[in-house]
């Protein structure tokens, strides 16, 4: 079957022919302006990443220094993508590189614009599961490598294709440059209604050559949560000038819910059970038992270490490497309730399938035990992950979490910049806070 963003394009491509064929008969000026809508309308739509389907688990991308476990690097830097096929019949995968501008719409750049050499290829770095109760095949790429380099900074998406040209999954990444500095913190709120529960980003960017001419226009700034980029803030404009240096410290705009820890489970070892694991079973497949859980939103803030969403393949169960080695457990989640929420949806959030929302990571409630519960088939590992609430396809993050302003999170602010004459938005530059230094 075609997926989703094919199937949308193929809509589109179709509407539009239609409307060109019932707009034939008119002349002049209305016609040109109708068509110039219509392809800004259809081109101007921000990208999202494609998810795998079923069988395809544990994908990892990030660059070779594991910055954060996210896929940023400097404009010369490897990056690196990993993941597992669980159908295990060592299956031909192809991949596609495409740039986009600040805002994830398409550009209008052409390929060997961006890259240098050439995509589309066979990712042939491969290796079948040894001594393992689920059979996989465990693929990888680096980037760049011998058939494609990349030219200039920016945002780019990696996509993968099966050998019948069908969108399996997609990934986004950023390339920087490092033309200028950004200084960040993290501070508590000075409204006392939010003093408690949120964080507040201020930061400062100057280009280490020359100025920023016209910030408001030709400058984008971009702050993400955790690594996750459907937790973000963009849109802020430069409230003081300081010489070379642009200052940005909003009370409101630039403030995001603390939340909570994430809860954490460890199966590096399928024998022995470990912290919040209840037991272990084998039967066709390793069984996981986590702890019940319950909901912390009336809870006073504990703090806990975690990763912050992600979570890291490991095994030491036997040698060797654990890209191959490590075995998948079907993994228990339940969640105590002593009610079933009306219209609402329960998600298990986390890393592990890129915080996205489906139906194999939604929980249900079972009445008998007063619990919700959901089953996952994860990768021997360290993970992280929480319970969220859907509700009217809206997100709340932190409803059954709750949301403190001591708590650790990670921030990246990304800077873009189209340069006087430019056709493209630079990157250049990025910067990090975490709010475990929490300033007053």
């Amino acid at each position: 079957m075609f997926n989703v963003f094919v199937n949308k394009h193929l809509i589109w491509s179709r509407t539009t022919e239609l409307i060109h064929l019932h707009l034939m008969r008119l002349k002049g000026v209305s016609y040109f302006l109708l068509c110039v809508f219509i392809h800004i309308f259809l081109v101007a739509q921000e990208v999202t990443e494609k998810a795998p389907g079923e069988n395809i688990k544990s994908v990892q991308f990030s660059g070779i220094k594991k910055k954060e476990a996210f896929p940023l690097i400097e404009l010369g830097e490897e990056l690196i993508l990993d993941f597992d096929d669980l159908n295990a019949d060592e299956a031909d995968y192809y991949y596609r590189v495409k740039y986009y501008n600040h805002d994830w719409t398409p550009s209008q750049l052409f390929s060997n614009e961006y890259i240098e050499g050439y995509d589309n290829l066979r990712i042939d770095n491969y290796n079948t599961s040894f001594n393992t109760l689920q059979s996989y095949t465990h693929y990888q790429l680096k980037l760049p490598n011998e058939n494609i380099n990349f030219k200039i900074s920016g945002n780019y998406i990696l996509e993968i294709y099966s050998s019948e040209d069908h969108l399996v999954f997609s990934r986004r990444f950023c390339i920087f440059e490092p033309l200028a500095s950004i200084q960040t913190a993290v501070y508590r709120p000075q409204n006392m209604d939010r003093f408690m529960s949120h964080q507040s980003i201020h930061f400062t960017i100057t280009l280490n050559k020359g100025i920023i001419r016209n910030p408001k226009e030709n400058l984008h700034v971009l702050i993400i949560q955790n690594r996750q980029w459907g937790q973000n803030i963009k849109g802020l404009s430069p409230q003081y000038h300081k010489g070379q240096t642009l200052e940005y410290r909003y009370e409101f705009p630039s403030q995001f819910e603390g939340g909570n820890e994430y809860l954490f489970f460890d199966t590096k070892d399928l024998r022995v059970s470990t912290p919040n694991i209840s037991f272990i079973n084998r039967a066709d497949l390793y069984e996981s038992y986590l702890n019940i859980d319950v909901p912390r939103f009336y809870s006073n803030y504990t703090y806990s270490p975690d990763i912050n969403g992600g979570f890291e393949i490991r095994n030491i169960m036997r040698p060797g490497d654990p890209n191959s080695e490590a075995d998948y457990s079907y993994v228990y989640f339940s969640l105590a309730a002593d009610y079933k929420l009306n219209e609402d949806e329960i998600f298990i959030y986390g890393g592990f399938n890129n915080y996205n929302f489906s139906d194999e990571n939604k929980m249900y409630y079972n009445p008998a035990l007063e619990v919700y519960e959901g089953i996952l088939i994860l990768k021997q590992g360290f993970y992280n992950y929480k319970y969220v609430v859907k509700q009217n396809n809206s997100i709340n993050i932190n409803a059954l979490s709750g949301s403190h302003s001591l708590t650790e999170n990670d921030y990246l602010i990304l800077a873009y910049y189209r340069f006087i004459g430019g056709q493209y938005d630079a990157l250049i530059g990025f910067g990090s806070a975490n709010s475990f230094e929490l300033q007053n």
